[in-house]
């Protein structure tokens, strides 16, 4: 098409009106097939009206041609007119060159409005179809990855690994990688996550590959992927908790803290950075900062229930029983059901200021969900043993010697009781 090549170098040169009224020329002297290309031309340059326009023509002339269809659903989706290519793409025979592809068109078209189990009926009747059709293999797992059916996705993907040559462009085996680690088989996604980002290098993969690396205890190998994502994206705020979570593991505490303080430069507002300071600042001896990050985390979150649990508890361990009960006092309203933890250490608390009502009060309240909690026996029956309730104290400690015969201690407290 002699006006067609000319349109096109025109539009490469820069001379757009010019290059348009050379297509429309060749629209005009156009056989079918050669309207067919022409429709593919301006759909590349993003005119989607008139290559919408000359399929449409063509359609009315070869009403039963797959390929016309399915051309055109891809346009109508592109034009958010989904109805309209669910209406076109149903149209297609089962033994049409183009059925596969519109099945899973439609697969994604019924996804997008949420009617996943119609999605799946189009690719499985694709794929019993077509057995050993790899795109349609492939459909399938992405479909159960995308949905979060991981261990459906497996061997779907697995299967479409060996012919990855037949996907060009396609990540198979970081979606298989995905898979396989989001499904906990985290050994099995190893070798694909390495394979799959030396042909295809995506940020999600490589903290994938970190993530997964940290699963299985590979420390090294996660904080090599992690900190080559820091460098090459900071703001993948992801990595922070995970490589500093590798680098303690490896004994690596100054670098633990550096990575979880550059993570609140990145994000200040993650409440669970400042969790994990506050504990990394304990084990570095550092109480005064681990106790300001963990009052952070709660200024952010308010109900975050792991950063209150973990501050009361070292209030409780340091006897700072004031601050135990002004801390619990602030969080309160925050709380949609009551802490069995939290109020066994208010009851601690309470009885340790010589508000002996209101612990009684407090531990009874939680004797029965904490009745397998050595330390929380250990706790009541030291107060019942002081307000003389000296039968059921024993019963705790009694409890507490099935599992720790060598305390002596408690046994002395039996008898003493008893006598």
């Amino acid at each position: 098409m002699k006006y067609l090549d000319e349109g096109l170098q025109l539009i490469e040169e820069g001379k757009l009106e010019e290059g348009l009224n050379k297509l429309n020329i060749a629209e005009k002297n156009a056989n079918h097939d050669q309207l067919f290309s022409l429709a593919e031309t301006y759909y590349e340059l993003g005119h989607l009206q008139k290559a919408q326009s000359i399929l449409e023509n063509l359609l009315e002339l070869y009403p039963d041609e797959g390929s016309i269809i399915v051309f055109l659903a891809e346009i109508y989706i592109d034009l958010d007119l989904e109805d309209e290519a669910i209406d076109y793409l149903l149209e297609i025979k089962d033994n049409d060159d183009s059925y596969l592809q519109a099945q899973l068109l439609l697969a994604d078209l019924y996804q997008l409005q949420s009617l996943d189990e119609v999605a799946e009926q189009k690719l499985l009747a694709a794929a019993k179809k077509a057995p050993d059709e790899v795109i349609i293999t492939y459909g399938l797992g992405d479909f159960y990855l995308g949905r979060g059916d991981y261990v459906k996705a497996v061997p779907f993907l697995k299967k479409a690994v060996f012919k990855k040559d037949e996907l060009k462009g396609i990540p198979i085996e970081l979606k298989l990688a995905e898979a396989y680690s989001a499904s906990g088989q985290f050994e099995e996604a190893l070798p694909y996550y390495q394979k799959g980002l030396d042909e295809h290098f995506e940020p999600n993969a490589l903290f994938g590959y970190g993530f997964t690396a940290y699963q299985v205890g590979d420390y090294i190998l996660a904080i090599e992927q992690l900190e080559a994502l820091q460098s090459l994206d900071p703001d993948f705020t992801t990595l922070y908790p995970y490589l500093a979570k590798a680098q303690e593991a490896e004994n690596r505490l100054d670098d633990a803290m550096e990575s979880l303080r550059a993570g609140m430069r990145m994000d200040e507002y993650n409440d669970q950075l400042y969790i994990l300071a506050g504990k990394l600042s304990f084990k570095r001896q550092r109480p005064e900062e681990g106790v300001s990050f963990l009052q952070e985390a709660i200024a952010i979150n308010p109900a975050n229930l792991e950063a209150i649990q973990t501050l009361a508890a070292y209030f409780k361990e340091q006897e700072l029983y004031e601050e135990l009960l002004d801390l619990l006092h602030n969080v309160r309203h925050y709380e949609e059901e009551g802490d069995p933890l939290l109020t066994w250490y208010e009851a601690d608390a309470l009885n340790k200021t010589d508000e002996i009502d209101q612990a009684e009060k407090k531990f009874r309240e939680v004797s029965e969900q904490l009745g397998d909690d050595l330390d929380f026996l250990e706790d009541y029956g030291y107060f019942l043993y002081e307000m003389g309730y000296r039968t059921e104290a024993i019963e705790k400690f009694e409890k507490i010697l099935i599992q720790q015969p060598a305390r002596d201690d408690l046994r002395q407290l039996i008898i003493d009781a008893q006598s």
